[in-house]
């Protein structure tokens, strides 16, 4: 063979490796939908209590954000963006729209969204989806639930070892398994410490209707009840407007909120008091960019239903800043302990 026809052999040889490497690589790092992880893209859809409702919601777009801003994506198409629901009836066409904008992971924010994400899901195939505190029986979504009775029972322990009038209480929002978790634990909590506690419970049928959290912790603080965990969303806002108007218009006065989902601290400043006993963390965040990660190294978890609770820090109560002793932290870390050894199990649902 002349060196003329070698070398154009050989490049021709060189030209096809270099072809099939590149090839390689780009298969190597195809996540779901063909992309690759550089362009790796994720949204949400929020239920009725809004993106920034201080609480459920805002704990799952910090995660979004999070992970975007860690893998270098901006807000936008091919980044990570958010739709926001104002009504039961903008689940499925915010879901749709998501997908139609080609995003490769969708979570739908709360239980009320099954039926929506089950439905579009079925019909979308080639989207991930992810239902964080409900269950979907679909290979393209992710099923995310959090063990809200354990932080809620640590939630009671710490009310009821702060409490001076015996009388504590607790605002839910809509009647539903999993603020129904919230509630047994908080109860489960407060009698493990004295069952001689009363515990008023009311429910306001609603995660955005503040006026409705405040009228309920008003009825709650006048009849002697000197803490209250709320697990109500936007409505929840009501209850530390409540909270701090008493406290604004005396000073002394013995009235405390336990927050929920997020460390909502900020929400109880009155002038240099603040209201705002602990929160009640629910790492909805930390759930969100687990799911994230896993689908975009290819290892997306469908079909399963994958539980965070207080074992893996799921669950947990914020720095109380403190508004409690070191001495009630420790016995809260006492019980801590305990549950996630598995020395206690805390009931789901109050019998």
């Amino acid at each position: 063979m002349s060196k003329r026809k070698y070398g154009l052999a050989l490049s021709l040889v060189l030209a096809a490796g270099t072809l099939l490497g590149a090839c390689g690589t780009d298969k190597e790092k195809t996540t779901s939908k063909g992309g690759n992880e550089s362009d790796f893209s994720l949204a949400m859809v929020t239920d009725v209590g809004g993106v920034d409702d201080k609480s459920f919601n805002q704990s799952a777009w910090e995660g979004i954000k999070k992970f975007g801003e860690d893998n270098g994506l901006s807000k936008g198409n091919g980044g990570f963006d958010y739709l926001q629901s104002t009504g039961e009836a903008d689940y499925t066409s915010n879901l749709n729209a998501l997908t139609r904008r080609d995003f490769d992971l969708v979570f739908g924010v709360g239980y009320m969204m099954e039926e929506a994400i089950n439905t579009i899901a079925s019909q979308q195939p080639e989207t991930n989806f992810g239902i964080i505190d409900g269950v979907v029986d679909q290979p393209n979504v992710a099923s995310i639930l959090f063990k809200e009775q354990e932080g809620a029972f640590l939630a009671g322990v710490a009310a009821a070892l702060m409490t001076k009038s015996d009388k504590v209480g607790f605002v839910g929002g809509m009647e539903i398994p999993v603020i129904e978790r919230f509630h047994a634990g908080f109860v489960a909590g407060v009698e493990a410490v004295n069952p001689d506690i009363k515990v008023d419970v009311q429910y306001t049928g609603a995660f955005d209707k503040a006026e409705l959290g405040k009228a309920a912790a008003g009825r709650m603080y006048s009849t002697g009840v000197d803490i209250i965990f709320h697990a109500a969303g936007g409505t929840g806002n009501g209850v530390f407007t409540e909270a701090k108007e008493r406290k604004a218009a005396d000073k002394d006065a013995y009235v405390w909120v336990i927050g929920v989902d997020s460390d909502q601290y900020d929400e109880g400043k009155v002038g240099d008091d603040n209201i705002t006993l602990t929160s009640m963390l629910k790492r909805v965040d930390v759930a969100v960019q687990d799911i994230a990660k896993l689908a975009q190294e290819g290892k997306f978890p469908g079909g399963e239903t994958k539980v965070y609770g207080l074992e893996d820090d799921g669950v947990t109560l914020a720095d109380s800043r403190g508004a409690i002793p070191q001495e009630v932290m420790d016995q809260v870390e006492d019980y801590k302990k305990k549950i996630a050894a598995g020395e206690i199990e805390v009931p789901e649902f109050v019998e």
